[in-house]
């Protein structure tokens, strides 16, 4: 009789606490490592704590691109 599939669980970092976090079908919160990480992460990015630093936009300025004056 052939032996049973071992399915390997892989363990990842939660993107939040940075904690130990299980990546497989078995974690309904994956990557995060638990339904207080995902929800805490997601209210990072509801409230734009999550920004990337721009120059703004030619369009926002009164008379355009400073750089091209």
């Amino acid at each position: 009789m052939p032996a049973p599939l071992e399915i390997e669980v892989r363990h990842v970092v939660c993107p939040h606490c940075q904690g130990d976090s299980i990546y497989a079908s078995s974690n309904p919160y994956r990557p995060f490592c638990s339904a207080r990480c995902k929800s805490g992460d997601f209210g990072a990015w509801a409230s734009e704590g999550f920004r990337m630093p721009a120059d703004a936009s030619p369009d926002d300025l009164e008379f355009g691109d400073p750089k091209l004056q």
